[in-house]
């Protein structure tokens, strides 16, 4: 009889210890899958999150007098806004999400606000990513800070004048507890216009782009790139902020690290285990077989044959297995990322059917060796 017969006389026999296995297969691939879909969910989510806490870079001039800028958080000198243009359009750079902003402490009816024009955000070619505010400035809108809407009584939709310009208030942001309370925001260009300072911005900020290895200094690499480009400006960076972005996603990627060789590990095990008991209760049938001619090579191939098998069944059940594990969770987990991006990575089905029925054959080596060397002589003589 053929290896491929033996193999499918044994499965059909002992039907529990195959079903065993296979589940210790499935588990280790749907687990691997999850985890590995998961896992990058919770990147991208933890990369949205981290963004959510603002830009750690500013690019300002250099004449700013500095300890204004750290009292006010505005620059006092301006820079011109090609200079956002001339950043943008870099390939090798270390920095993402480019926004230019012209901001001035002014007076509008009566109270005390920050007059303040962003631009769209500009990523260099090739690092298109969605960008850190949640809503897009049209020139003609404005968005009110929550204590200004508040104080002076207005809603979204009003119509107001600044300095002879007509703006439609878009939105009465919510409280935020900080200077963006008092902060009214419209596009660079009416900014522009309303402060009589065309093609000028205050600043442009950024994003670094978490790609230094853990001997660099970043800001000093920052500073060493922007300044060959920009002369006239200097980089101010927001250590806290870039500190917890790249502290949180590292702490993320170990955490996965280190709990899929556990999973994987414990399932090898488990096949290790179920394929050493499957020799034992084989012995007498290893032994009639080796009496009847049987090799050690087709007996090894006959136990490994079935591991393998296993291996591809185990493949095919536990990417499906966790694939839709994965899609069923990671949207109802990771609430902020696009549920477009928990989506079926048909490149992990290609590596589940390599490695899987590896890793179900190396689990099984040792016992296989194990029945190659039994002496058929000792079984038969028990019986």
């Amino acid at each position: 009889m053929s290896i491929i017969g033996l193999i499918y006389k044994e499965i059909r026999h002992r039907k529990i210890n195959f079903i065993l296995g296979l589940l210790a297969v499935v588990t280790a691939v749907a687990l691997f899958i999850s985890f590995f879909t998961a896992g990058k969910g919770a990147n991208r989510e933890t990369a949205r999150l981290m963004l959510s806490m603002g830009y750690n870079m500013h690019i300002i001039s250099k004449g700013t007098d500095m300890n204004e800028f750290l009292l006010t958080g505005i620059a006092d000198k301006t820079i011109p806004e090609e200079y956002l243009n001339i950043l943008g359009t870099q390939k090798k750079i270390s920095y993402n999400h480019l926004m230019g902003t012209l901001q001035k402490q002014t007076s509008w009816r009566g109270f005390d606000v920050i007059l303040t024009g962003l631009s769209n955000e500009v990523c260099p070619p090739g690092r298109k990513k969605p960008p850190i505010i949640s809503f897009e400035i049209k020139s003609g809108d404005l968005y009110v800070g929550h204590r200004v809407a508040e104080a002076l009584e207005l809603k979204e939709g009003d119509s107001v004048e600044i300095e002879g310009k007509k703006l439609t208030i878009v939105d009465c942001l919510e409280e935020a507890g900080g200077a963006d309370d008092i902060r009214i925001q419209m596009s660079l260009s009416d900014a522009q216009d309303i402060l009589k300072m065309p093609g000028q911005i205050s600043e442009i900020r950024a994003v670094d782009c978490l790609c230094f290895a853990p001997t660099d200094d970043p800001v000093a690499i920052l500073r060493a790139e922007i300044g060959s480009l920009l002369p006239e400006a200097q980089v101010f960076q927001i250590k806290a902020i870039a500190d917890t972005r790249k502290e949180t996603r590292v702490m993320v990627r170990k955490l996965f690290a280190i709990i899929m060789p556990f999973v994987v590990i414990a399932c090898g095990v488990w096949i290790g285990v179920l394929a050493t008991m499957n020799v034992r209760d084989r012995q007498q049938e290893i032994g009639i077989m080796r009496a009847l001619g049987y090799g050690s090579a087709k007996i090894s191939v006959l136990f490994l044959g079935k591991a393998v098998l296993t291996g591809l069944l185990g493949a095919l059940v536990g990417f499906g297995a966790g694939t839709a594990l994965a899609l069923h969770f990671g949207p109802k987990i990771f609430l902020i990322i696009d549920k477009a991006v928990m989506k079926p990575d048909l490149s992990l089905l290609g590596l589940s059917l390599i490695f899987a029925p590896l890793f179900a054959a190396v689990s099984a080596f040792i016992p296989a060796m194990i029945a190659v060397a039994y002496d058929p002589a000792i079984t038969l003589r028990e019986e």
